[in-house]
């Protein structure tokens, strides 16, 4: 899931990761995911801080607009399990208690989408002192394919998450990022207005 530039950092540097002391603000504890029995779809992925910085180092010259976005973030969650017919019903479940959670916690509730096929989107996030953001969270029911949930602390807006997954080369971040750039509502043509002399 993690290719160049990121994993030849980490092997070079052999840098391990810490454990996180607590929670930071904008983690999300998603709880513990067991694999499909029959072998289905299972990610996770868990980025932290530490080897975010480093990948930062590694990009900087070359792509300063990147070691900025790397340098916003202090931790990238993610997890996608596979729904069968054993699973899906008590996925299902947990992600809308997740977002109940999450609005009893104050998260803001930013975007809900619920497609014709029964994709349901729901994106939050979390803010810090009222302007930067603290954290951003991801749920997907894909209801014949998958669940995907996404936490990401740190200061990144939704339409940065493809740029983040590209830069960090994981895919369900990619696939996400992308869906939110093609689901996201046009701006609406600003109209200036020119002082009069």
């Amino acid at each position: 899931m993690i290719r160049y530039p990121l994993a030849a950092a980490v092997l070079a540097a052999g840098v391990g990761f810490n454990v996180l002391a607590g929670p930071l603000p904008g983690q999300v504890d998603f709880g513990k995911f067991t694999p499909p029995g029959d072998g289905g779809q299972f990610v996770e992925v868990q980025v932290n801080s530490n080897l975010l910085s480093l990948a930062a180092q590694v990009v900087e010259k070359q792509q300063p607009d990147a070691a900025k976005l790397l340098r916003s973030v202090q931790l990238v969650h993610v997890n996608v399990v596979g729904l069968t017919d054993g699973n899906r019903a008590e996925l299902e479940k947990r992600v809308r208690q997740i977002r109940h959670d999450l609005d009893a916690q104050g998260w803001d509730h930013n975007v809900s989408v619920q497609e014709k096929d029964g994709q349901d989107v729901g994106i939050y996030t979390k803010t810090r002192g009222g302007e930067a953001l603290a954290g951003l969270a991801i749920t997907v029911i894909q209801p014949r394919e998958q669940v995907v949930l996404i936490n990401i602390v740190g200061d990144i807006r939704p339409e940065q998450v493809a740029a983040l997954g590209d830069k960090l080369d994981i895919k369900p971040l990619k696939d996400v990022g992308a869906a939110l750039k093609k689901a996201a509502p046009k701006a609406p043509d600003s109209k200036e207005t020119v002082p009069e002399n």
